[in-house]
């Protein structure tokens, strides 16, 4: 069992909730972990939007990360079994790491919303230290509301509102908004400037990122954006209560009101929702999928953030937005599928062109929706200041017969070490093969260069700002220009051109001899959940007749 960490006298600050001290890490950076920005959404307050953070008395050593929100293991927990209940309901917590002499000095503020499908992640398993110094800003990472505790719709919840936000269903949003409250009123306390907080976030996070862009509850609580892998991914009110039919490829959905009669009975009150054992909530979904980022028109309108963006009227802050060239690999790797195992270690692929051309259509989809549709609609309307990336770096290591460069390439959550600077976040044992000292080199200089272009954005809303020596990175303009991050041998960074689209994609899958007509199929599925309208259009014109 690790050793508690030291209290560091310095690091001793007066917040409206009392006093707290923090610690030294091991990099460098004071840190304050599991300080509370809401109060414990617990009993009555589960599915209302979060309440004001209690005072507490004496001095808190905020010293260690939060214990996650509830959630379901999956095989990224390696050292859990998967499908298992861990974490707890009184999770609403952030850990936030500066530079040692940040006070006084009004530093750029970076507040990171992590992913995992809006079902899973911690703040624990990112540490910000090295990010803190070398980009001087303060971060804070944040926890928020997973799975059917972070949305959920049922009309018995808004019936039963003491305050307009309570008859939302994105309580997860609600969160995230209230972290960032709570950075607005404390931050200068740790020496941070409250007028220039830039929030980022990947995958779900990211997805979150441009949630909170087009929420009207969060105007003027954030001043740059930054969606890493993102998605405008949403799903109506009525289809997430239940009230409307699904689409005919989606139907391994549980619904608001299914879910809430398994859990609670038909037409249960709010009371009966709120006493429920939390067990029982998650059971009620089993192995089923979940309506999340809901339009309940409280924090999120009809239309989801398509209708935001589109919308000249609407003002919004500047935004990174980006993609991983392989993003569908970390899927397929884990497909039996699509991969050999032996000993239950991934060992190889089983058809490599089927296995590459599945996954290039695959981040594809993922660009499309969350990178060029988004950028898009948002310069269409007027807002112009929109920087777009693709983060390429595919150089992984080597175990047995194991070849992480083949397998994962430059695939989801890869560009995540790069940005914080830490090659030991999030990958755990997988990152000692990713990571080797044959690619220290060329490695470090993305992690420089994508450190640099996020800083500068932090500071001052350009990613181009305080570096005249770098590449000039243009925004985003009708047709496509993006950067591409990769190691200075492989050319990069260098400005692409061009942009994807969703007409041109049923042909070019139907003409690739190595997607097999199952294949086809299941990349319609996922287009259907990334964009309804275009992936239904997709399934129609590859042949895929309806689910039954």
């Amino acid at each position: 069992m690790a050793a508690r960490p030291e209290p560091e006298a310095s690091t001793h600050r007066l917040l409206d909730q009392g006093e707290i001290i923090g610690l030294r890490t091991a990099r460098g950076a004071d840190a304050w972990r599991g300080l509370g920005f809401a109060a414990p959404p617990v009993g009555d307050l589960r599915w209302r939007a979060p309440r004001p953070v209690p005072a507490h008395d004496g001095v808190y050593a905020a010293l260690e990360s939060p214990d996650r929100c509830a959630q379901i293991s999956n095989g990224y927990d390696t050292h859990l079994e998967p499908g298992q209940l861990i974490g707890g309901e009184d999770c609403l917590y952030l850990d936030l790491y500066a530079p040692p002499d940040a006070r006084g000095r009004d530093l750029p503020v970076m507040v990171f919303i992590h992913g995992g499908a809006n079902t899973w992640g911690y703040a624990a398993q990112y540490d910000a230290s090295q990010l803190a110094l070398d980009q001087d800003v303060i971060v804070a990472v944040i926890q928020y509301r997973l799975g059917p505790l972070g949305w959920f719709a049922h009309p018995a919840l808004r019936a039963d509102a003491q305050m307009p936000q309570d008859a939302a269903a994105n309580f997860a949003l609600l969160d995230q908004i209230a972290a960032l409250a709570w950075v607005q009123d404390n931050i200068a306390v740790f020496g941070g400037d409250a007028r220039r907080v830039t929030i980022f976030g990947e995958s779900a996070g990211g997805q979150n990122v441009l949630a909170l862009m087009a929420s009207p509850l969060a105007d003027g609580l954030f001043h740059r954006a930054i969606s890493q892998s993102g998605s405008m991914r949403s799903v109506s009110l009525a289809r997430a209560e239940g009230t409307q039919a699904l689409p005919v490829s989606v139907l391994n959905e549980v619904a608001g009101l299914e879910a809430a009669a398994r859990f609670a009975g038909a037409n249960a009150p709010a009371t009966a929702l709120r006493a429920a054992a939390v067990d029982t909530i998650f059971a009620a979904y089993g192995e089923a999928d979940m309506p999340r980022v809901i339009e309940d028109g409280v924090s999120l309108m009809e239309g989801g953030m398509r209708a935001a963006f589109a919308d000249p009227a609407r003002q919004f802050v500047p935004l990174i937005t980006g993609s991983n060239r392989d993003e569908s690999r970390l899927y397929l790797a884990f497909d039996p599928e699509f991969t050999k195992t032996t000993f239950g270690v991934i060992r190889n692929r089983r058809e490599p062109a089927r296995y590459v051309a599945n996954g290039d259509i695959g981040a594809r989809l993922w660009r499309l929706d969350g990178v060029d549709d988004a950028a898009n609609r948002l310069v269409a309307s007027g807002h112009d200041r929109v920087w777009a990336y693709r983060f390429d770096w595919d150089e992984g290591g080597t175990l047995l017969f194991t070849d992480t460069a083949a397998l994962l390439g430059a695939a989801h959550t890869m560009e995540l070490p790069f940005v914080f600077n830490d090659f030991t976040i999030l990958y755990g044992d997988i990152g000692k093969v990713l990571f080797t000292e044959a690619n220290a080199d060329g490695r470090q200089a993305v992690a420089d260069a994508m450190g640099a272009y996020w800083g500068g954005f932090a500071h001052a809303g350009d990613p181009n700002a305080g570096g005249s020596a770098r590449l000039d990175w243009p925004v985003w303009q009708s047709g496509g220009r993006l950067m591409r991050f990769d190691t200075p041998e492989s050319g990069a960074p260098e400005i692409l051109t061009g942009q994807d689209d969703w007409d041109r994609l049923p042909a070019e899958v139907l003409a690739n001899e190595d997607i097999t007509a199952a294949d086809r199929c299941a990349i319609a599925d996922v287009a259907v959940m990334r964009d309804v309208a275009a992936g239904e259009a997709m399934r129609a014109a590859l042949g895929c007749a309806p689910a039954p």
